[in-house]
């Protein structure tokens, strides 16, 4: 890479380089953050998100990488040359500051006469939001539990179906098929905040992107919740905001006397491993052999949301059975 003082010429970046160096001291945060040593985490953290490496790269994804690098946010600037992007890169930092958001609406992709509202940052934010992203998803891919597929690296759609797949292949089960409502809007700040308990700089930098003030159609809005969709941190808030339910979950069927058909009772281990909860972003199944299981499960998962701000959709969250897959319908995303 060709360096000179303030100056990057951006077409000398060695990237495979820049990757490594990044991706070391990614390793050494989920390794911490697995051992639970916070202090650690955090001290590589602050370095991460100081070193220009992690800068380059998190102007690379919003300028090159990202398939919203040409749309605009409320600066009117999308499209950045070579010379401006490394002039980006020295620029952002993690400072507690953010520009106003742009709302947009688009139509959902499949159901073109309903909406849904994407908050465009500018890209300088979009930018600093893929620093701390490099910082914070480390952290939290250490912490997110099993089950749990949904805007995470290394994971898709087919992973999750195939988790499913796998259980009800076995014998047959109770489905309570979830979806929850408004996710990313309703989500509270307080609770979020509480929950990512991050160092006190990333603290404010995430405040000021949930309370950013937004623009639609030359009226200004002041969130009081939710994450803006069309933010690259939001969905990992978001997972950050529904990580527990399995915990709690697995916890509450142990603790719960079940006897196999001969009488016998049934180990806590295995009673965990007779109910499955898999969540896909805002939507999930709960599967289990026994009706009134999956209503309490149920239950527990409303009680779980609402002091997050969140509640089941109640048309869209329904009970069924794996054997209804013969006329159509069938548990999944």
């Amino acid at each position: 890479m060709k360096t000179i003082r303030n100056k990057i010429e951006w077409k000398s970046i060695n990237w495979k380089k820049i990757h490594l160096r990044v991706w070391r001291i990614q390793t050494k945060i989920y390794n911490y953050s697995r051992e639970n040593d916070k202090a650690k985490v955090q001290k590589l953290q602050k370095i991460l998100i100081k070193l220009m490496d992690a800068k380059l790269l998190a102007v690379r994804k919003v300028t090159q990488d990202n398939r919203g690098k040409r749309t605009a946010g409320i600066d009117g600037k999308k499209l950045l040359t070579p010379s401006k992007r490394a002039e980006l890169a020295y620029k952002i930092e993690i400072d507690g500051r953010c520009n106003s958001i742009k709302r947009q609406k688009i139509p959902k992709p499949g159901k073109p006469k309903e909406v849904r509202y994407l908050g465009i940052p500018t890209i300088r934010d979009r930018a600093k939001q893929a620093l701390a992203l490099l910082a914070l998803e480390p952290e939290w891919e250490a912490k997110f539990e099993k089950n749990s597929y949904g805007f995470r690296p290394g994971r898709r759609t087919h992973d999750a179906i195939e988790a499913i797949h796998s259980t009800i292949n076995k014998s047959p089960k109770y489905v309570l098929e979830g979806d929850i409502r408004k996710c990313f809007d309703q989500i509270n700040h307080e609770i979020l905040l509480a929950k990512l308990e991050t160092f006190p700089m990333m603290n404010r930098q995430i405040r000021s992107w949930l309370k950013a003030k937004t623009v639609v159609q030359e009226e200004l809005i002041f969130p009081k919740r939710g994450t803006p969709q069309g933010g690259i941190l939001s969905p990992l808030l978001a997972n950050v905001a529904l990580n527990g339910i399995e915990e709690m979950l697995s916890d509450w069927i142990a603790e719960i006397p079940a006897y196999s058909p001969g009488g016998h009772r049934i180990s806590k281990p295995n009673r965990r491993k007779r109910l499955l909860y898999v969540r896909y972003a805002d939507d999930f199944v709960v599967l289990h052999p026994d009706q009134e299981i999956i209503e309490s499960a149920k239950q527990l998962i409303d009680e779980f949301l609402a002091p997050i701000g969140l509640e089941l959709h109640p048309e869209k969250t329904k009970i069924t059975h794996t054997y209804l897959n013969i006329n159509g319908s069938r548990p999944g995303f």
